[in-house]
């Protein structure tokens, strides 16, 4: 029996995960509350997002990662540290082996503040692994043999689409445009349509609750508070589903063309093999209503919601352990 656990983390913008084997051992927001003057930590995760927006100036709340990749190392390390001795325990006789999930892309110096991070956090060994692969190994696709297979994992930060076949990304492509600009659109949607402010959660429930990306005949409606531009007093609003709907249509036309521009990329013999077995969607925002039926018609090809969109990514950098070496090898990191 291995002495050293093997945890796999999956860094999100939004969330962040921790699994070990088929377990989901801690999920949590990815977010700090610190004193300014000391950067000394006062809360994080679930605690520190509630006290978003609510905090004196000797305190701030802080995301410390954007777009999927580090903003802020010290925070992060802080962050995640934190995050494992939830897990772990106080006490590292044993210091973890940890993989931690990275979008497509990113640049050395991107992927060293991550692994450095990750062995200040208390790991004895940290290896990392694209997202999109992960979401791949979590949903059993049959990504070790000479077949196509299309991952498209939409986050909260960013969008990664991606073939993969032989235990490699074939080609990929990661775009800022997600479910943060989702939330960012129907904040200018209600702003422009109805001079009313509102937050990225009130705009996050609105995309949750009656949001969809094709538009329906059965609407439904969401009333909320938000700040009026001129008066600037609260006043509330009454929102339907297909003003959500008017609201995402570009960015959800700007995530359509990043998935073109891969396949157009991909050798005609894949694109064979994802016409057959169809197109995975994972991440959060793949919950959107109708937005499997959406992209199946903007690509021609079927795509489908998986089983477990959440935690596909954190359970397959758990998994990955199992394949290590042949995954290190054809990702090249």
């Amino acid at each position: 029996m291995a002495l050293s656990r093997q945890l796999g983390i999956d860094l999100g913008t939004f969330n962040t995960q921790i699994a070990e084997g088929n377990k989901i051992l801690a999920q949590e927001p990815t977010i700090v509350a610190i004193v300014v003057d000391e950067m000394k930590l006062v809360e994080y995760g679930t605690t520190a997002l509630g006290m978003l927006g609510r905090v004196p100036d000797s305190l701030e709340v802080v995301r410390p990662l954007r777009n999927g990749v580090i903003a802020e190392y010290e925070l992060t390390e802080i962050f995640v540290r934190e995050l494992m001795r939830k897990v772990t325990g106080p006490t590292l006789f044993f210091k973890p082996k940890i993989i931690i999930t990275v979008p497509y892309g990113i640049t050395s110096v991107e992927r060293r503040a991550v692994q450095e991070a990750g062995l200040g956090a208390g790991a004895r060994e940290v290896y990392l692994i694209p997202q999109p692969l992960a979401a791949a190994i979590g949903i059993d696709l049959p990504i070790k043999t000479p077949t196509g297979n299309m991952v498209i994992s939409i986050g909260a930060g960013t969008t990664q689409a991606a073939i993969i076949s032989m235990n490699g990304l074939v080609s990929a492509e990661t775009s800022p445009v997600a479910g943060l600009r989702l939330d960012d659109a129907i904040i200018n949607t209600v702003r422009k349509k109805y001079g009313l402010i509102i937050g990225q959660p009130t705009a996050e429930q609105l995309k949750l609750r009656i949001g969809s990306a094709l538009p329906v005949e059965d609407e439904h409606t969401m009333e909320v508070q938000g700040q009026d531009q001129v008066s600037g007093l609260p006043r509330p609003v009454s929102l339907s589903t297909n003003e959500i709907v008017d609201a995402l249509e570009q960015p959800l036309q700007e995530i359509v063309n990043v998935i073109k521009r891969v396949l157009e990329k991909t050798p005609p013999e894949l694109i064979s093999d994802i016409i057959d077995r169809g197109v995975a969607l994972c991440g959060g925002s793949s919950l959107l209503k109708g937005l499997d039926k959406y992209l199946t018609v903007a690509l021609g090809i079927p795509a489908y919601v998986v089983e477990n969109p959440v935690t596909c990514t954190v359970e397959g950098a758990a998994k990955a352990f199992d394949s290590l070496d042949t995954i290190l090898r054809s990702q090249n990191i």
